[in-house]
């Protein structure tokens, strides 16, 4: 960060009065402040953060400067080397009002190197995650997600104390015909042997994947390895409709993967509303969400959840709402990838043996075609782009239907999500489109209505720009 970028910074800050995702502000005129836990969530983010040095938040950002720029580098270097795995920090100096600041930009560690935590403190009390303008301290099962991905621990294939006469012989059997029909070097090993190559068994027992695709009731040894599916009369989980019930239709969908999807599939079709769509004088029947898109989403969920046991008892839902649908798994992305990546960049799987089983009973194509499947399938329906959000442990996907995408203007509500001023690329993150579109179809609008404002109203195309909810009077 050049000395006139982090110049411009401290005046947003000062205008915009908060910090955010990136953004972190510290009082430094008596000492260099403790930064254990934020150099933690910064480092723990794909896209980093910055400390800005000298302004002080309690007296609403006021511009009191740092003791010394050059000492307050060093000691927050030193601290940087309490880190795990050292943090390596870039630093700047500006001058205003004759002050100084320092900028300290803190990069964003490889997800394989992740958590990174202050070693004073150790792994499970060090390591902190950024939630808004927040350092909080990660959950077990966050830390454990990312020593699962450095591990590379495969909970699909995790021994299980289920019977091997559990498991439905007639799909094995299919199973096992198309694998050595399409995989060289298989036609003359035994069903022992090639289930176990497969992944499907071990020390002779059937694995987590086998009992999921196999099994003649999964539930029976795994409970909430299930998917629950409701109806909500209105738009907020708590709606009640106007003979007191909380759901109109609910439904605990059990059996293998397969099964599970078809029963997903089969609950949207039999609940969701039909119309007509007029084009170029012709009539034609429409669903409210394409059951192709609805299918890709629910096998998505099913096959790239986390499987640990600390998620064991987490089932995916599915929720159909009046003007959306949601469906959201344990687990968020896996590994280093974005957002804004998905469908768009091949990823790393976290449950790899799964999908290859799924892809060999012709139930996945394995080819990272479901989101572009998905995208695809709304926009011919003339619906907007799915909303995808990564949370603290949890993936949801969002359809909107025609009526959410006329109350809402904007998916995802936008206003809700630039009270926090946001760039161009995180908003098109958030609503997973380009930024040309949807600073068009929805940024721009929205600003005209006086909703949303950019941050440099002066200059609408710099480089620093951002855009932020306007408060209400």
């Amino acid at each position: 960060m050049l000395s006139e970028e982090l110049l411009e910074l401290v005046k947003r800050i000062q205008s915009q009065k908060c910090e955010g995702q990136t953004i972190e502000v510290k009082a430094a005129q008596g000492g260099c402040p403790k930064l254990y836990e934020t150099l933690s969530s910064f480092s723990n983010q794909n896209m980093g953060g910055v400390i800005v040095f000298g302004l002080d938040e309690k007296q609403g950002f006021a511009s009191d400067g740092v003791y010394d720029a050059q000492d307050l580098q060093h000691r927050a270097s030193e601290q940087c080397k309490q880190m795990s795995p050292i943090v390596r920090p870039v630093f700047s100096v500006c001058e205003m009002g004759g002050k100084q600041f320092v900028g300290m930009e803190i990069p964003a560690v490889e997800a394989a190197e992740r958590p990174v935590y202050y070693k004073g403190a150790g792994k499970w009390q060090g390591s902190y995650v950024r939630v808004g303008d927040a350092d909080e301290r990660m959950t077990d099962y966050e830390i454990y997600s990312f020593d699962a991905y450095r591990k590379q621990i495969r909970e699909d294939i995790r021994e299980t104390s289920v019977s091997f006469d559990s498991l439905d012989r007639n799909l094995v059997g299919s199973y096992l015909q198309s694998v050595r029909m399409n995989r060289v070097n298989t036609a003359n090993l035994s069903d022992e042997e090639l289930l176990a190559l497969m992944g499907l068994t071990k020390n002779g027992r059937p694995t987590l994947a086998a009992v999921l695709c196999f099994s003649k009731y999964p539930q029976a040894q795994f409970p909430q390895l299930c998917l629950t599916a409701v109806l909500v009369p209105g738009t907020q989980m708590g709606d009640v409709s106007e003979d007191g019930r909380r759901f109109l239709d609910n439904k605990r969908i059990e059996g293998t993967i397969p099964q599970m999807v078809e029963g997903a599939v089969n609950f949207v079709a039999m609940n969701m509303r039909a119309g007509v769509r007029v084009q170029d004088g012709k009539r034609t029947d429409v669903t409210e969400y394409p059951l192709t898109a609805v299918r890709e989403a629910v096998l998505n969920a099913l096959v790239h959840r986390d499987y640990s046991p600390y998620t064991e008892g987490m089932p995916v839902r599915l929720e159909l709402y009046q003007d959306r649908l949601e469906i959201v798994n344990a687990g968020g992305l896996y590994g280093a990838i974005d957002i804004d990546e998905l469908g768009r960049v091949h990823a790393d799987t976290r449950n790899k043996t799964l999908i290859s089983v799924l892809e060999s009973m012709k139930v996945v194509e394995n080819r990272y075609s479901g989101i572009p499947t998905i995208r695809k399938q709304l926009a011919e329906s003339g619906l907007p782009a799915p909303l995808f959000e990564d949370k603290r442990g949890l993936f949801r996907v969002v359809f909107y239907n025609a009526q959410g995408a006329k109350e809402t203007g904007n998916p995802g509500s936008l206003e809700e999500f630039c009270k926090i001023p946001r760039t161009r690329k995180e908003i098109a993150a958030f609503l997973d489109m380009t930024q040309a579109y949807a600073l068009r179809r929805y940024v721009e609008p929205l600003i005209e209505q006086g909703v949303l404002a950019y941050t440099i109203p002066e200059k609408p195309h710099a480089r620093d720009q951002k855009i932020m909810t306007v408060p209400k009077e």
